[in-house]
């Protein structure tokens, strides 16, 4: 008998016993790794927690929407302009319930002009999608009835406002106002607009400020307390509901947008229709903000998506408002001049030297 010699690397002895290991071993790979890539599957497929903002479609103020004007004037002398006044949009997906996969959080994250966010640092928890389209809906409404005082304001054209109260947002003066009080006058003056109260109320008065209100067929000089809010402003506690009546009717022809954000590109279209001549010359210019009814412009949401859309539009000048500049730093297009508005007054001048191609040297920027 010949005895063999030990196997190296302490292999078996048995010939039959050698290829076992190995391809055990491979199967049991083969194996993990389908187990991880399937896992890794299902939680790309799972609900995340995020909100996903990317550039939506623009929608000329001064053209039409599936055939039908955008904005139109009744009652009054309008003119058709040639150029274009874009508000600009932004998808938002994920919020309230509709929630988006990390797949697609992923994807978004990878797309320099996409933004990615914390659900709750943009909505509070447990708001459905139910409760942000209406809100969004009452914004829009809101933000159409400004725009319209905006621009007749700009025109110099007179209207009537007046503003009531809806709630209280404290018990500090329930005991002297009651909710349907119609507020005409603070300390002695005038006020129409919610804007024009809370201004007047920043105001210094020694003996404090007394608000006229016509309550039914009276009317009564109500003395109110006022609190300092976190912020330092002085307020009274109390929720208000701007009425306005214009001299005729202007017409929205808008679906599926919401939020108050196209206010200003609102009110420079109804300018521009009221105007003789093309406002804008031919040009096409975009922009965003919200307006009030006084003129000032406010800072928005998605501004870095809505600099995009609009500049795959065409536009080569997008209206922004200031407060929105350091959301700009190093997001710009290439082939987009930024200005920065504060006032309608700012946005008006602006397109106005675009149409008489005048040079923006000179206006503010962002970005």
């Amino acid at each position: 008998m010949t005895q063999l010699s030990p196997p190296p690397h302490g292999l078996p002895s048995t010939p039959d016993d050698r290829p076992v290991r190995p391809h055990r071993l491979r199967r049991t790979l083969l194996a993990s790794t389908a187990v991880v890539v399937g896992l890794s599957f299902v939680t790309m497929a799972l609900p995340a927690p995020y909100v996903i903002e990317s550039p939506g479609p623009t929608i000329n103020t001064v053209g039409e929407v599936e055939g039908e004007p955008a904005l139109s004037v009744e009652g009054a002398e309008s003119y058709r302009p040639e150029g274009r006044l874009d508000l600009t949009t932004v998808y938002v997906r994920g919020g309230g319930g509709r929630q988006v996969t990390f797949f697609e959080a992923l994807q978004a994250w990878a797309d320099p002009t996409a933004d990615v966010f914390p659900e709750e640092s943009v909505y509070p928890r447990g708001v459905t999608g139910d409760q942000i389209s209406e809100q969004n809906t009452a914004q829009m409404d809101e933000s159409q009835e400004t725009s319209v005082a905006a621009a007749l304001g700009q025109l110099d054209i007179d209207y009537d406002a007046s503003i009531s109260v809806v709630d209280f947002a404290s018990a500090q003066n329930e005991d002297v106002l009651e909710v349907g009080d119609v507020v005409t006058e603070l300390d002695g003056g005038p006020v129409r607009t919610v804007q024009e109260l809370r201004d007047g109320l920043q105001e210094r008065v020694e003996d404090g400020h007394v608000v006229t209100v016509q309550r039914g067929s009276e009317t009564l000089e109500v003395p109110v307390e006022t609190t300092s809010s976190p912020d330092g402003t002085q307020q009274i506690g109390i929720f208000l509901r701007t009425d306005f009546e214009f001299p005729f009717d202007v017409g929205f022809a808008l679906e599926d947008i919401g939020g108050p954000s196209a206010g200003m590109m609102f009110s420079l279209g109804i300018i521009d229709l009221l105007t003789e001549g093309d406002l804008t010359g031919g040009e096409h210019i975009a922009g965003t903000g919200t307006v009030t009814a006084g003129g000032a412009v406010g800072p928005i949401g998605g501004i870095a998506q809505k600099v995009v859309g609009a500049r795959e539009a065409g536009a080569s000048v997008f209206l922004a408002p200031a407060g929105n500049c350091p959301d700009l730093e190093g997001r710009v297009p290439d082939g987009m001049r930024i200005v920065q508005v504060e006032t309608l007054q700012d946005a008006y001048d602006a397109v106005r030297r675009v149409g008489a191609g005048e040079s923006l040297d000179g206006l503010p920027g962002c970005g």
